[in-house]
């Protein structure tokens, strides 16, 4: 898939199918990280990959739309210091998430309440916040149109994209 489809196509999956991510797409997925863009070039991040059942199955519980990551073959918790890597952190989800979707595996951001009980239940030291993980897999075809067992409409802001005119404003506001 050309990049600019990629872009246009990407969407968040939360239903997946049974089927393991293959390491050649892990693989890919971790490159793509790696070279993400950061700030000064600090590359502030650190990455679990998490493919047991029962972990990915607890981290579910620390976020409230975390529960994707239950069903999920495959979740990468993404680890950064306080501060401005926060914003490196987008960066580098949305790079993995891109290059998963070339592979055609889907994936679902999810945001833990309580990162700390996420750091302590993979160790990651002090010094580091783990607000953000990533479930992976295939989209299960047919899948409910829910998000935490509510339909969609009732928990997204809106379906659907704003008409780039209610967003661009030129030359000022």
């Amino acid at each position: 898939m050309e990049a600019y489809q990629l872009l246009l196509t990407l969407r968040a999956v939360r239903h997946f199918t049974d089927q393991p991510v293959p390491e050649e797409s892990l693989a890919r997925i971790l490159q793509a990280a790696r070279w993400t863009g950061s700030a000064k070039n600090t590359q502030p991040w650190q990455f679990v990959v998490v493919r047991q059942r029962e972990t990915l199955r607890l981290l579910a519980g620390f976020g409230s739309y975390a529960s994707h990551l239950a069903g999920a073959p495959l979740g990468i918790v993404v680890a950064t210091p306080p501060g401005y890597a926060l914003f490196d952190a987008g960066r580098v989800t949305q790079n993995m998430m891109l290059a998963a979707w070339a592979d055609g595996v889907g994936s679902c951001i999810a945001s833990f309440h309580d990162e700390a009980l996420a750091r302590a239940l993979l160790g990651i030291p002090e010094g580091f916040l783990a607000h953000t993980a990533i479930s992976f897999g295939y989209p299960q075809p047919d899948a409910p149109e829910t998000i935490e067992g509510k339909p969609r409409v009732e928990v997204l802001a809106s379906l659907g994209r704003r008409a780039l005119d209610e967003l661009v404003h030129w030359e000022h506001w």
